[in-house]
């Protein structure tokens, strides 16, 4: 038997592990197993609505699939019953048609079915144009049912993969990009700039601003996949460790949009051929911002890390970076209040820079890092207890308790 190359077999793992992939498979299985329970259950010949609706409700992570399949049997049952409704006023006509899609639509907005609300107004206009009224709606009813249950005990029974690994590839993807940047506007420091060059970097700068929307994508997904999962011990502290670094990041990319701006401007003022700042000052440049981009791969690293030893490793490496970071903008810092009498037009931008940088390790420091996200944890913490305060009080009214006046319990 021939064996692939350790290439492509990567290739091939990565390729599965692909939400598309994943949910094209989970789907056509939850599909095709509803059908074949709804032909036993329906009076319908071809029971169609139960594919369709494990379709719908199939995603690629439990608490998204328990959330899409109430509110697409949700809407079924709203629309049918605005159906039955109309069926015992009037029939079938032009303008019963487009009463029946005016009351579905506006009722469906409020009965929180979100993207289904033009499912409501689906379910009604079919089951007002059959014949066989009564049977052909509650049928209706059977089968999303039928496909809603089938794709929920799906996704229980094969519980989706969890998507920490795919959301951690996206944040380091986009740390290793900011540091690209910072390395390609480090490089032109010390040569002369023309400002076409320097608005290069800042267009760079925006769109990885930009992609920080296909971050936080990922992001969301792999805390859907954390809610609800029985793989997972430690959901919250998983979500909150990643999207607090998310936070982070982004704010350094922010920051770092900023400084392309600066050097923009920078480069406006200075006269054609001559450099942004002199040779010594841009190599201390150069060697800052090389330690400012390694010290954001580390955080993300730090941030993605599963595994205790390697996250140590990890915190050592930014550790390190941020102090030889740090050495260096003091360097450079001294440099740029020698040389101020050179160019005393441009020491607010001078100045802009540094703070800029200052940020972005201020953002970074694991001090910082761990104070938010004890806050929240916090944060967190104060919503449960709320949540489960609420439930508790839902609990005495359903057991028929008798309630307390406020100034009785004290």
């Amino acid at each position: 038997m021939p064996v692939l190359p350790e290439p492509v077999v990567t290739a091939v793992r990565r390729r599965a592990r692909e939400p598309a992939v994943v949910l094209t498979v989970r789907a056509t299985v939850a599909a095709t197993l509803s059908y074949a329970v709804a032909v036993r259950l329906s009076s319908e010949p071809a029971p169609l609505t139960a594919p369709l609706t494990a379709l719908l409700v199939v995603q690629v992570t439990l608490y998204s699939t328990l959330t899409t399949s109430i509110r697409r049997v949700n809407s079924v049952v709203v629309g049918v019953l605005i159906a039955i409704g109309f069926s015992t006023v009037t029939g079938l006509s032009w303008w019963s048609l487009g009463l029946i899609v005016l009351a579905s639509l506006t009722i469906g907005q409020f009965v929180r079915v979100d993207e289904f609300v033009n499912e409501v107004a689906i379910s009604a206009m079919l089951v007002l144009g059959v014949t066989r009224l009564a049977s052909q709606a509650w049928d209706r009813v059977l089968e999303t049912v039928i496909g809603a249950a089938v794709g929920l005990l799906f996704n229980l029974l094969f519980a989706p993969p969890v998507w920490v690994d795919t959301a951690g590839e996206s944040i380091e993807d986009l740390a290793r990009r900011a540091r690209h940047l910072l390395l390609g506007i480090a490089e032109e420091l010390g040569r002369p700039t023309p400002v076409e060059r320097a608005a290069e970097r800042l267009h760079e700068a925006r769109r990885l601003d930009q992609a920080i929307a296909d971050v936080d994508g990922a992001l969301r997904q792999a805390e859907d996949s954390l809610r609800l999962n029985p793989r997972i011990s430690e959901g919250l502290l998983s979500r909150l460790v990643l999207r607090t670094g998310l936070d982070t990041l982004e704010i350094c990319v922010v920051v770092i949009r900023v400084l392309a701006r600066s050097l923009t401007d920078l480069a406006k003022r200075r006269a054609p051929g001559e450099r942004l700042f002199p040779q010594e000052v841009a190599v201390g440049l150069e060697e800052l911002l090389d330690h400012v981009g390694g010290a954001l791969v580390s955080f993300a690293v730090l941030v993605t890390t599963q595994v205790s030893r390697n996250a140590e490793e990890a915190e050592q490496r930014l550790g390190a970076e941020l102090a030889a970071a740090w050495a260096c903008r003091e360097n450079v810092a001294q440099m740029l209040l020698r040389k101020v009498q050179d160019h005393p037009e441009a020491w607010q931008l001078h100045g802009a820079i540094l703070a800029e940088v200052d940020r972005i390790l201020d953002e970074l420091d694991l001090e910082h890092r761990s104070r938010r996200l004890m806050e929240e944890l916090d944060r967190a913490s104060v919503a449960s207890r709320e949540r489960f305060s609420r439930l508790a009080w839902l609990r005495r009214i359903v057991r028929g308790e008798r309630l307390r006046p406020a100034r009785a319990r004290r």
